[in-house]
């Protein structure tokens, strides 16, 4: 009988075309969370077979082999070894690269002998076919004992066939493949002890528990009746795991002589070496690298212009509206200045939000993204770090929190830990809000030679005084952490290919609707509860000062306008919002700031993206309705009539919004990934005061 729902595991090496495959199965009909325990991405879709029945599918981390190094791999390891308890697959999909067809074999030939019911889905075929390289899927398929079906994800060929395979296939034929390797023989005697207690295991899964049984099993009793068979039999994990390595690859020899045929010349150059000559080149190499970057971040700017002035004068327009036809009431002002304000200012950064996952997606698409790790290497290493730190540091631009789980794939421990503790200084894209207001309010909308726009000068300058000081740091903090590890760079640069345009366009919703639901939360929560804190105040004190003012409005009618801007004022400042920024003051003026800009930074730490909608509700109880957030920054001033954001003051909180900690996921994050809060504790702490001075420097330098 078979299930009405299936559960199917993705697995594959890295750049072997799996995400690719995930994608055109489950489209936009995914969901991205955790694997219970470890912080790492856990990909699941949905997708309906032929035969009306539906398939859940998870795309499990890339992995070279069942000799797991890194946590990711580990993730990997342990579901397919069974020892996940939330994920039991019925079916393994596995990615196979037939452009590198030997490596990916061994993986193949592993899972094999672990008797889990299997499907090769064979891409790169075309790639295979500019090698040259010809490949007998029938006779592979008999070989192995395995269905294997040719696919291109990318263009959506042989998705039917291979869904066809999967409806047909015996969810319990695992135990009906014959062996790839008699592994048994690689340690008789044990593996007969094994089995003689766990008679349900594989041969080969039972090699695999006398290497790993304390990482794999969770009862005690069974660890130490295999830790009694480890000791009897004497039993040498590097001998065997040798010894089945070299068996593997002869059968694998044997396999691709009968079935594979390379006829293309071995001197014949690829398009992609061709490319490589320039772009990994010692000079050009990284004076293109500053180009993309360069490219990128004008980009953000210039793309994005026409869709924010839209949000935001449509929502400039919606809160005028509603002001002059709704009753001057409680709720009338909560809707207008705590709801509409606060939601505009998580829509209005959508785009930008949106082009720059857009724009990062291309890059690793196209295979750029890898190369970037190999021309910064060199660099990396000079400053404690290895060219796999910058994997980490670039997806930082985006969020710093899965840019932070990537740095498990650092094999090192104290460059893991320096990664870690430096990323948070990359400009992520939750700054991107900030740094776009700030730069609008106090640099001139100017060009040079007619296309270099001075405000994307800026906005390169701030992500670049992030990068300079991550690594000015790290090379600080290599002295201070004592740590003495070997250090290897090891890096897979995949083939050139066309970036895929659906894959973007996917990426770029999810990520926008992420960036909506789950930053847009927090910003909404934190705007509404910013309206009440602005709205009222302790003891009598709003009351008194109504009340002060309607007396003298009643005496200068005339002056009407002009005075009830000032009760506002006044009102705002008398409110629970502005007792807060007014004790913090004193910290913060030094650093060219106002009580107001005080209330926005102590909100910033839930996430830093709620400045702008801080602003927008502090600046929508306070001023006229029918302006946009920069209209009202713009002609905010002091007391004595002096403009609040001068150039000194904007370049000041810019540079502060750079290099303080203000995300508390991020913190979160750190404390999950090194097991303590002495970490993040040491981040928070020099990452502000590292903010203040260069804030203040900056203010002074310029005032």
């Amino acid at each position: 009988m078979k299930q009405d729902k299936i559960h199917i595991a993705l697995v594959g090496n890295p750049n072997s075309g799996k995400s690719s495959l995930f994608n055109a199965f489950t489209g936009l009909n995914q969901q991205v969370g955790n694997f219970p325990g470890v912080t790492v991405d856990k990909k699941t879709g949905v997708f309906n077979l032929d035969d009306n029945r539906s398939a859940e599918l998870i795309d499990l981390p890339g992995t070279y082999s069942l000799y797991p190094r890194r946590a990711d791999e580990w993730v990997s390891y342990k579901v397919l070894m069974g020892a996940d308890t939330d994920i039991q697959p019925d079916l393994i999909i596995l990615v196979a690269d037939a452009s590198n067809l030997k490596r990916n074999l061994l993986f193949c030939s592993q899972i094999i002998d672990l008797k889990i019911p299997v499907v090769m889905a064979l891409t790169m075929n075309d790639l295979a076919a500019k090698k040259d390289i010809k490949i007998d899927i029938g006779g592979l398929a008999a070989d192995l004992g395995i269905p294997v079906v040719a696919v291109n994800p990318r263009k959506n060929k042989g998705l039917s066939e291979l869904k066809k395979v999967i409806s047909k296939i015996q969810l319990d034929a695992g135990n009906k493949f014959r062996d790839f390797l008699d592994t048994a023989t690689l340690a008789p005697s044990a593996v007969a002890k094994v089995k003689s207690v766990f008679p349900d295991w594989s041969d080969y899964a039972c090699i695999h528990q006398l290497i790993n049984h304390q990482d794999l099993l969770s009862d005690q009793e069974e660890k130490n009746k295999l830790n009694a068979i480890v000791s009897e039999e004497q039993f040498n994990t590097t001998k065997t795991q040798a010894e089945e390595i070299m068996q593997r690859y002869t059968r694998i020899r044997q396999i691709m002589q009968k079935n594979v045929i390379e006829t293309g010349p071995l001197e014949k150059k690829l398009f992609t070496e061709k490319l490589d000559n320039v772009l990994l080149h010692k000079t050009w190499g990284y004076l293109i690298l500053l180009t993309v970057l360069f490219l990128l971040f004008q980009s953000i700017f210039w793309l994005a212009t026409y869709p924010m002035d839209g949000i935001e004068w449509a929502f400039a327009a919606i809160a005028g509206w509603l002001s002059d036809n709704l009753p001057e009431i409680w709720w009338s002002n909560l809707l207008i200045n705590g709801f509409i304000a606060g939601l505009s200012g998580i829509l209005v950064f959508v785009p930008q939000i949106m082009i720059l996952f857009g724009l990062i997606t291309v890059l690793e698409d196209t295979g750029y993204m890898a190369r970037i790790s190999f021309l910064s290497d060199k660099l990396m290493r000079k400053v404690g770090l290895n060219g796999k730190s910058v994997m980490p540091m670039i997806s930082s631009f985006a969020c710093a929190v899965p840019a932070i789980m990537g740095a498990r794939n650092i094999e090192n421990k104290k460059e893991r830990l320096l990664t870690i503790l430096v990323t948070p200084l990359m400009s992520c894209s939750a700054r991107l809000p900030v740094y776009t207001i700030l730069i609008a309010l106090v640099i001139e909308e100017k060009y040079y030679f007619g296309f270099l726009s001075l405000q994307g000068l800026v906005m390169m300058g701030l992500y670049l005084l992030g990068t300079v000081m991550a690594l000015l740091v790290s090379y600080v903090m290599k002295f201070f952490i004592q740590i003495k590890e070997k250090s290897f760079f090891i890096l897979e640069l995949p083939m050139y290919r066309a970036p895929r345009w659906k894959n973007a366009g996917i990426t770029m919703v999810e990520k926008a609707r992420i960036f909506v639901t789950d930053a847009g939360k927090v910003i909404m929560v934190i705007s509404l509860l910013l309206w009440f804190l602005s709205s009222f105040g302790p003891g009598t004190r709003m009351e008194a000062t109504s009340a002060r003012y309607e007396s003298l409005i009643q005496q200068h009618p005339l002056q009407e306008d002009s005075l009830k801007k000032q009760l506002n004022t006044e009102l705002l400042a008398n409110s629970y919002a502005g007792v807060l920024g007014k004790s913090i003051e004193p910290a913060i003026t030094p650093l060219g700031y106002d009580w107001k800009i005080g209330i926005a930074l102590i909100t910033s730490f839930a996430a830093r993206e709620v400045f702008v909608g801080t602003m927008a509700t502090l600046y929508s109880v306070d001023e006229e309705d029918d302006q946009s957030l920069r209209e009202k920054l713009q002609s905010a001033t002091y007391s004595n009539g002096d403009k609040v954001y001068t150039l000194a003051t904007g370049l000041s909180l810019m540079v502060f919004y750079v290099l303080a900690m203000q995300c508390m996921s991020t913190l979160a994050v750190v404390k999950r990934e090194t097991k303590t809060w002495k970490w993040p504790v040491i981040q928070l702490v020099y990452m502000t005061i590292l903010a203040y001075g260069m804030s203040w420097m900056t203010y002074n330098l310029f005032n």
